[in-house]
This record gives C-alpha cells, sequence and structure tokens, in this order.
C-alpha cells in the first residue's frame, strides 16, 4: 500500500476553511467537547511510559468525519484506524501516548477529527495540525488551534496546487507561521525529502527559536538506497539547537523488511549528530501495522535490537525526548 507521503494534499475552499475555523472556535469558547472522554482515558501513565511520536487516525465513520475532496469510505487504506485500534497494538509495548498526525490525503486543513480524538483521550494525545499559510493570517489559526491541543503544524511541499521546490517556503503566511512557532513553541513538523533540507536549514537560520522536527529521517532511503550526501544534509541540521528527528517509517525506507537491521547505521548516525536528547521514535501507525510490519517490530529496533544504545538513551527515544518537545 502507499505509504503517507506518496499523495498530494486535498484542496479546500477558502469559504470551508473559514467555517471549520469558526465551528473550532465556537466548541473552545464553549468549552464542551466534540464527544465526552472515552472510558478509560485516564489511565494510570506510569504503566505504559513509553510515547509514539507519529501515528496517523482516522474513523470509517464519514458521515460525521467527512473526507476531502469528495473521497468516500472506499478510499480509506485501511478502512478504520481509530483511537482504540491505536491502543490496541500500542498499550502491548507499553504506549501510553501518542503524537496524532494530521492526514492531509484525508481530511486536508480539517483538523477536528484528531482534536477531537485528543478530548476524548485527556493527557494522551497531542495533535501535529495542518494550517494554510497561503490564506490570511494562518498565524492567529495556529494560536487558536493551540488551546485545542495542536503542539504542532506539519508543513510539507506535498501539496497541490502548489510551486514545488523550496518555494513551497516562501511567503508572508509561512514567514508568519514560522514566527508563531518561536512565540507559542508549536513546532514546524516538516514532512520532507532529503532535497528540501537545504530549504529547512535556511527556515532555520532565519527563525532560531523555533522549534523543528524532521519527520521519517527526511524519507532517507525510501527508494531503498541511503546516501551518505542525504545523511550529511540531515545531520547538518543538528547545528540548529531546537531541530529535532523523528526516528521512524520503517516499513518505508532501506530494505523495507523487519526486523530493519540495515537502517541501523543510519540510525547511529543521527545519533551522533542529534544526541537522543534531540531524537524520537515513532511508528507512523497505521502503516506501520500492515502485512509483515508489524508496531512491535517497530519499537523492538530501538527497544531491543541497537546494541550501541545506552539505557539512558533508549529513555530519550521512547518517551522523554516527545514529552520534552510535545507534552511539556
Amino acid at each position: 500500500m502507499r505509504d503517507e507521503s506518496q499523495r498530494d494534499l486535498p484542496t479546500m475552499s477558502r469559504r470551508r476553511a473559514l467555517q471549520i475555523a469558526a465551528s473550532l472556535a465556537a466548541t473552545a469558547a464553549a468549552g464542551e467537547p466534540l464527544t465526552q472522554p472515552a472510558r478509560g482515558a485516564e489511565l494510570d501513565l506510569k504503566m505504559l511510559p513509553l510515547i509514539d511520536a507519529h501515528s496517523h487516525l482516522w474513523s470509517p465513520d464519514v458521515e460525521k468525519w467527512p473526507l476531502a475532496n469528495n473521497q468516500t469510505k472506499a478510499d480509506l487504506a485501511p478502512s478504520s484506524f481509530t483511537p482504540e485500534e491505536l491502543w490496541k497494538v500500542a498499550e502491548a509495548e507499553k504506549v501510553g501516548r501518542a503524537v496524532l498526525i494530521q492526514h492531509h490525503l484525508y481530511h486536508g486543513w480539517d483538523n477536528r477529527y484528531l482534536i477531537d480524538c485528543a478530548r476524548r483521550f485527556p493527557r494522551r494525545f497531542v495533535v501535529t495540525g495542518m494550517v494554510d499559510d497561503t490564506q490570511p493570517h494562518p498565524d492567529k489559526v495556529m494560536r487558536d488551534l493551540l488551546p485545542q491541543g495542536v503542539r504542532a503544524v506539519r508543513i510539507t511541499p506535498r501539496i497541490t496546487p502548489r510551486i514545488r521546490g523550496d518555494e513551497w517556503l516562501a511567503g508572508d503566511g509561512m514567514a508568519a507561521m514560522w514566527r508563531c512557532g518561536a512565540e507559542t513553541g508549536q513546532v514546524m513538523a516538516c514532512l520532507i525529502d532529503a532535497k528540501d533540507l537545504a530549504g529547512v536549514e535556511a527556515m532555520c537560520k532565519r527563525h532560531p527559536n523555533t522549534p523543528v522536527v524532521i519527520d521519517h529521517f527526511a524519507r532517507i532511503g525510501v527508494d531503498g538506497e541511503i546516501r551518505k550526501a542525504d545523511l550529511d544534509a540531515l545531520c547538518a541540521l543538528a547545528k540548529h539547537k531546537r531541530a529535532a528527528v523523528k526516528i521512524s517509517a520503517y516499513y518505508a525506507l532501506g530494505k523495507k523488511q523487519p526486523p530493519y537491521d540495515d537502517l541501523a547505521p543510519m540510525i547511529r548516525r543521527v545519533l551522533d549528530a542529534f544526541g537522543p536528547e534531540r531524537s524520537m521514535w515513532a511508528s507512523d501507525s497505521p502503516y506501520q501495522v500492515q502485512g509483515e510490519h508489524t508496531y512491535a517490530a517497530s519499537i523492538a529496533l530501538v527497544r531491543d535490537r541497537l546494541d550501541f544504545l545506552s539505557a539512558g538513551d533508549k529513555e530519550w527515544l521512547l518517551s522523554k525526548t516527545a514529552e520534552r518537545i510535545f507534552f511539556a
């Protein structure tokens, strides 16, 4: 199946975007959740100490949670991945919290489903949303989303219609979002390829106080080859003290086969550059729980198979880094 970065972002009208923003603002002003907290949401997290720094969720109830671009339930792959389905595989590995990532393919700019999941499971979820930087005042939208649990904003060149290349980071709206992140602590979460790293580094130089997280090693190795030049470019970001990396999406990188030992040299190189305090494990579910790929195999690579990691390193990778950046 396709991974989450291989499809372009559905478009949405400005009117629809404003309707969504108004709906979210009204909900926040009323102080009422879209749905009630789930039963068992307030678990003793001491028993589930680990954090998944990157998971998608979506509901099969497409009447309540409409899909973008007139898609139907038949377009969902898999057909369902709800909080309960995530916890079924995650809690077995002692994972009790997760960073939810807005899925640009299914929901476009409409962050409401993930915000609702965070309301249903207090303290267990935070949200990485999406904000259209081409619309007026995207920084205000970011600020309005923050009290609703949106602690990060996903940015990516994989959007149409849009000028590709480094131009995706240009414009007043994008600059306003980066400035906002420096003030609010909201992360710029970058779904990019290695060729996009230079543009992100330029933004880091302009906005040194903005927290930045690179998803999935900047997808180095997605074509099966892990190139030294690409790793050099990723590791060069380490000089920016607010930059961090997700150690994730093993199903899509290198040999793309569990137990993923071929990725160990890349992980070691990233840790040498960023340190475990700015690196974090993530599953990229539900893509990591399809076919031969399992949640258990993903977390086992860091927990059990990398002999160069100390117990303290594992603690940072599996919980402390994500907690500091997203949950603090």
